[in-house]
């Protein structure tokens, strides 16, 4: 007798063991999901201009801090329009906190009221082994949603999806039978990975018989492919009794009054999944939305940053056109030209929140432009030669009472067009540098730049350059002026 004592005593040591390890990679888990969160608050890299339009993702991001930080699991509920969700949630409360009623869609959006599992619910449970997840959990929040077969069904379906990908743990309630709009929300729910309940709700409403053979048809034929057994609950969240009644002519009638839920079933299973791994789920849900919304935001500041460096690229790109149509030397072209592309890139790199001084500015040019190669190369064969030619050109126009400015303005502009190009290849060159976290990446500045070459459309950078500069210098009516 003594020796089964003694192996009660080591499987139950054991047990406490096993359950002491689960618990502390639990809670390591938890602080890897904080410490790897406040990281990413703490390190946005936006500037407040790009903060602007973003406050819903960073508010999001800040949302999940504060969740990993009270270890709040979210429990959200879903389902069709009198179904009985609120009533469900309002029976694991003890208390009516979500609204209910007959009529269509009550609850119009989303709504979340606190559970205190250790409020009544260690006396009632059948496994007192469960009772230490009050300690575990600091918190449990309930959330209702609307309907899923709601008038405005897109609307909240994506309310829907929203609440889903937060929660770490999601109810689906019937009243019967499955429907067919009932099966594919509950399919889509799935996907989302998240652990699941489908709770057979208002059971009190049916015969034992019809009860056991729904829920069989349930478990067996509607959703064998979605859900295990395990994972099926019955209960009546807020049912009726009927009571006999005498009535004022003295015979009896029938009246139907609300008797305690039947719902301990559900509160087990919720809390035998938060006992084995509410912590986990937290830490690893939690990550899982944050990393969704993280994505979103660098992908959005990217999409700011790529627009505001594409305007600066241009910018450089006509200013340097001008500058290069309207000076007539060929020493002052090539000086000003490489001037301006310093400060574009010294630019660029202030939207991309890089420190560079004009010195590496002007090493990163050099760099890029032997790169570029045969651009850089034909865009200084092109500027000695026309610019030569411009130069004679210019010198011609008051001796031939100004039959050569237009010739003139021809070979400025082309000029100004093949430098414009050189340029704007710099720039997009540069932007995927600085993106890049100014680095060249695995492949090198060459693979780089000449991938980037290769996507470029020159002809239509060179048409959209020759135009702006002819409007922007009104160059198009000396032309005009010149024919005649």
């Amino acid at each position: 007798m003594t020796e089964v004592s003694d192996f009660s005593n080591v499987d139950r040591e054991l047990d406490d063991t096993i359950l002491s390890f689960a618990d502390i990679q639990a809670e390591l888990n938890l602080r890897r999901a904080k410490d790897a969160l406040r990281d990413i608050v703490e390190n946005l890299d936006l500037t407040a201009q790009e903060r602007t339009g973003l406050e819903p993702e960073i508010g999001g991001l800040e949302t999940m801090l504060d969740k990993l930080e009270r270890a709040c699991v979210q429990i959200a509920v879903f389902g069709m329009v009198g179904r009985g969700k609120s009533s469900v949630l309002n029976a694991l409360l003890g208390q009516n906190v979500f609204e209910t009623g007959p009529t269509h869609g009550v609850t119009r959006t989303t709504t979340i009221g606190e559970w205190d599992v250790g409020n009544g619910v260690d006396d009632d449970l059948p496994d007192p082994r469960l009772s230490p997840v009050i300690y575990r959990l600091s918190q449990v929040e309930l959330i209702d949603t609307p309907g899923i077969d709601e008038v405005d069904g897109e609307t909240r379906e994506l309310l829907a999806r929203r609440v889903a990908q937060q929660a770490d743990l999601i109810l689906f309630v019937v009243a019967g039978d499955i429907t067919k709009v009932e099966y594919v929300a509950l399919s889509q729910l799935r996907e989302a990975g998240k652990p699941m309940l489908l709770v057979f709700n208002k059971i009190d409403q049916y015969p034992d018989a019809d009860r056991l053979a729904i829920y069989h048809k349930i478990r067996d034929d509607r959703v064998r492919e979605l859900l295990s057994p395990d994972e099926i609950v019955m209960a009546a969240a807020s049912p009726l009794t009927a009571q006999a009644v005498r009535r004022s002519d003295g015979s009896m009638g029938v009246k139907m009054t609300r008797s305690l839920p039947q719902v301990e079933d559900l509160k087990l299973k919720i809390l035998e999944i938060l006992d084995r791994e509410g912590k986990s789920l937290v830490a690893l849900n939690t990550m899982l939305c944050a990393g969704d919304i993280n994505e979103q935001l660098v992908q959005r500041k990217m999409e700011i940053r790529d627009d505001a460096a594409n305007r600066i690229i241009w910018n450089g790109v006509m200013t340097k056109a001008v500058a290069i149509a309207l000076n007539p030397l060929t020493v002052i072209d090539l000086l000003s030209g490489a001037v301006i592309d310093v400060v574009m890139i010294l630019t660029l790199s202030k939207v991309y929140g890089i420190a560079m001084t004009e010195a590496g500015a002007v090493e990163l040019l050099q760099k890029i432009a032997i790169s570029m190669g045969g651009i850089t190369a034909g865009e200084l064969l092109a500027n000695f030669g026309l610019s030569s030619l411009k130069g004679l050109l210019g010198l011609a126009t008051p001796a031939t009472g100004g039959l050569a400015l237009g010739p003139y303005v021809s070979v400025a502009v082309t000029q100004a067009a093949i430098a414009g190009v050189s340029c704007y290849g710099i720039g997009q060159v540069t932007k995927a540098y600085l993106a890049n976290g100014a680095s060249w990446g695995d492949d090198g500045p060459k693979a780089v730049v000449s991938k980037i070459l290769a996507s470029l459309d020159e002809d239509s950078i060179l048409n959209r350059i020759k135009d702006e500069l002819r409007a922007k210098l009104d160059l198009g009516s000396v032309e005009k002026q010149q024919s005649h």
